[in-house]
């Protein structure tokens, strides 16, 4: 049996690398994999959330030991080794890979989307580091003609959360918003967003979703007095907690995040994506659902129209289309 270690950005509470944590853990423990060590930041919330084992991802020390105890180094999945958000993240993430390859463990580069690497020494760095690796895959066409470009061999997959497996949902006809702080968020959005739901859904309660409270709390709070200055007396909940079942309840969902959006086709939720990235920005031509841009100059009587007409089964269709492949990776437990 397996010992596994995992790297990520774990701990940190942000809905979608949680997720993927989660649907991971659950796949390995599906293979009688028990033995499972991830690094994170919060030890005790990764320990009582998945019934697994974790160290504190800045304690070296056992994080080496951990590795070194352990068959198998996993990475992911998310946007690991990137130098946008700093050059010491990526940094970080590749001396955890580096560790695996150099204790000869089996490394595997787990549905992560590569890049952007703008320095010399991250291209350098993800160049010399990964074509070492056992495995390698990528979650976009970009990550995969990027590492193409450096002669290293990647398979393209789908979204862990393609494979979350989701139960029957009972809608209660709420309506969900959920933002995210970022460089282009502007009040423009924000005032028509809020018009929309006051004109459209007045009698709606009002579902505003922080999935990581530290981007995501202090925007929601912003947005639901904008909200209640144009009706003091609308129902508006501020969720940070239970999020799947809490997006399974609504009828639509307005949203900026990758896997808030996904989840909710998943449900058949009628969602409007709302684009601050290139790969929201596919998701919604892929899904065939609107797309508001962050400078919000579309006509929202139109993105309401669209978002109205979807049709809930078409949906899940085309979540239901795209199916993780599993036994790529599983050859290597």
């Amino acid at each position: 049996m397996s010992k596994i270690s995992i790297s990520g950005y774990y701990g940190f509470k942000n809905f979608g690398d949680e997720a993927i944590l989660d649907v991971l853990t659950e796949h390995l423990k599906s293979l009688d994999c028990s033995d499972i060590t991830v690094f994170s930041s919060d030890v005790d919330y990764t320990k009582d959330k998945l019934n697994i084992n974790a160290v504190k991802r800045f304690d070296i020390a056992k994080v080496i030991q951990t590795i070194s105890n352990s068959d198998i180094l996993i990475s992911g999945g998310g946007s690991l080794l990137q130098d946008v958000t700093s050059l010491k993240s990526l940094i970080y993430y590749s001396f955890i890979i580096a560790i695996g390859i150099l204790l000869n463990k089996k490394v595997i580069i787990f549905a992560q989307g590569i890049g952007p690497l703008n320095s010399s020494i991250a291209k350098f760095i993800v160049k010399n580091l990964l074509k070492y690796c056992t495995y390698v895959s990528v979650r976009d066409e970009n990550s995969f003609n990027l590492l193409e470009s450096f002669g290293v061999e990647s398979d393209l997959v789908c979204d862990p959360i393609y494979s979350l497996e989701v139960k029957d949902r009972i809608s209660d006809g709420s309506i969900g918003i959920q933002l995210r702080e970022f460089k282009t968020m502007n009040y423009e959005l924000l005032q028509k967003l809020a018009l929309l739901v006051i004109n459209k859904f007045a009698d709606k309660k009002v579902k505003i979703f922080s999935l990581q409270k530290s981007q995501d709390y202090e925007l929601s709070k912003k947005f639901e007095l904008i909200l209640k200055s144009f009706n003091p007396e609308i129902n508006v909940e501020i969720i940070e907690d239970d999020i799947i079942n809490n997006i399974s309840t609504l009828e639509y969902l307005f949203a900026m995040r990758f896997h808030a959006i996904l989840v909710a086709l998943k449900y058949g939720i009628k969602t409007c994506a709302i684009n601050y990235d290139i790969k929201v920005e596919k998701l919604a031509a892929d899904a065939k659902i609107p797309l508001i841009s962050m400078d919000a100059h579309e006509n929202f009587e139109e993105i309401f129209d669209k978002t109205q007409s979807l049709i809930p089964d078409n949906l899940v269709q085309f979540t239901a289309s795209k199916t993780f492949d599993w036994s790529k990776i599983d050859r290597f437990i």
